[in-house]
C-alpha cells in the first residue's frame, strides 16, 4: 500500500531554514509527481510546491524564491528545501501523491516560525 512518512520539521527562528523529507512506498516513486502542501491553525491546508516525474517544479507565490523541492528517485524520496523562513510560515506540512486516481497523504510534520 502505498505510504508516505515526512521527517524534517521543527522550531526555527525567522530567517532559519529547515529540510523536510518524504519518503515514499508502496508505488512506482519515478512515474509520479510529489507535491508539499501545508495548513496552518485555522486557515485551509494550501499548495505549496509540486515536483513531476521529470523534475519540472512549481511554487506558490508565497514561498517562490524562499522554498526548494527536490526528489531522489533512488532513495524514494521527496524534499522541501525552506530557506529566509518566516512567522508565516507556521503550519503543518504534509507530503501528497495522486497514485491510480487516489490522493494520498502522509501524517505531517509540524514547522514553527518563532523567536
Amino acid at each position: 500500500q502505498v505510504q508516505l512518512v515526512e521527517s524534517g520539521g521543527g522550531l526555527v527562528q525567522p530567517g532559519g531554514s529547515l529540510r523536510l523529507s518524504c519518503v515514499a512506498s508502496g508505488f512506482t516513486f519515478s512515474s509520479y509527481a510529489m507535491t508539499w502542501y501545508r495548513q496552518a491553525p485555522g486557515k485551509e491546508r494550501e499548495l505549496v510546491a509540486i515536483i513531476s516525474s521529470d523534475g519540472s517544479t512549481y511554487y506558490a507565490d508565497s514561498v517562490k524564491g524562499r522554498f526548494t523541492i527536490s526528489r531522489d528517485n533512488a532513495k524514494n524520496t521527496v524534499y522541501l528545501q525552506m530557506n529566509s523562513l518566516k512567522p508565516e510560515d507556521t503550519a503543518v506540512y504534509y507530503c501528497n501523491a495522486f497514485v491510480n486516481s487516489r490522493r494520498y497523504w502522509g501524517q505531517g510534520t509540524q514547522v514553527t516560525v518563532s523567536s
